[in-house]
């Protein structure tokens, strides 16, 4: 499949209790209002099977070894890319995705141990060589993140982790800044919500495609 000129393919990452969902949220209706169209999904899921995949990974009875918790990531990321994520894109839509590579690069490649570089290889086989256009990463102490995690009902097996691991994470994510200034962009998440959004919201608009024209449907 090839891209249709003007789609555009956002991510959003960050650590547990980062706000992830409420600024895809604010995303998803500022670019609606606009009246883009908008595929907005999530790392792993999208599919039934990759929301199968998801159920598996995060429950807490669940206890995969490093590789194959990876290989579980990236089976449901080559389902949902073939089809969800591509077909959006050869529609020319936007797609904001929660989760995407740099997830697996900072919790399997640098907290798990396996490798950033290796990860990052196998992230590209799973996808087809698909990256985002732009990834906005909500950066956050660890610590900071779980206080704000812990209001949830109930915590899935990542949100679990110990500290040690959540702090490794975030060094991941950095070292992914670092290296990809010019794709990976980080927002201090602990500035409103208000303030991320406008602030994600001026990285996006120079790559936003054109605007339909008004009377159009």
């Amino acid at each position: 499949m090839k891209r249709q000129p003007g789609s555009l393919f956002v991510t959003v990452e960050g650590g547990e209790g980062a706000g992830k969902s409420t600024l895809l949220a604010g995303l998803r209706n500022s670019l609606g209002a606009l009246g883009i169209s908008i595929l907005c999904t999530r790392e792993p899921g999208g599919t039934e099977l990759a929301e199968k995949i998801r159920k598996l990974l995060l429950s807490p009875e669940s206890n995969p070894s490093p590789r194959a918790e990876l290989l579980l990531f990236l089976a449901a990321r080559a389902e949902h890319v073939e089809k969800l994520v591509l077909p959006a894109l050869t529609e020319g839509k936007v797609v904001l995705c929660d989760r995407f590579h740099d997830s697996s690069i900072a919790y399997q490649g640098v907290a798990r141990g396996l490798g950033a570089t290796k990860v990052e290889e196998l992230c590209d086989f799973a996808s087809s060589s698909l990256w985002p256009d732009l990834t906005l990463y909500l950066d956050l102490d660890p610590e900071e993140g779980m206080k704000r995690a812990s209001s949830r009902a109930e915590l899935d097996r990542m949100e679990r982790e110990r500290a040690g691991f959540r702090q490794l994470v975030r060094r991941g994510f950095l070292a992914i800044q670092e290296r990809q200034p010019h794709r990976f962009h980080a927002l201090d998440a602990r500035l409103p919500p208000d303030q991320l959004l406008e602030q994600a919201l001026a990285m996006l608009r120079p790559l936003l495609p054109p605007l339909p024209s008004k009377g159009t449907t």
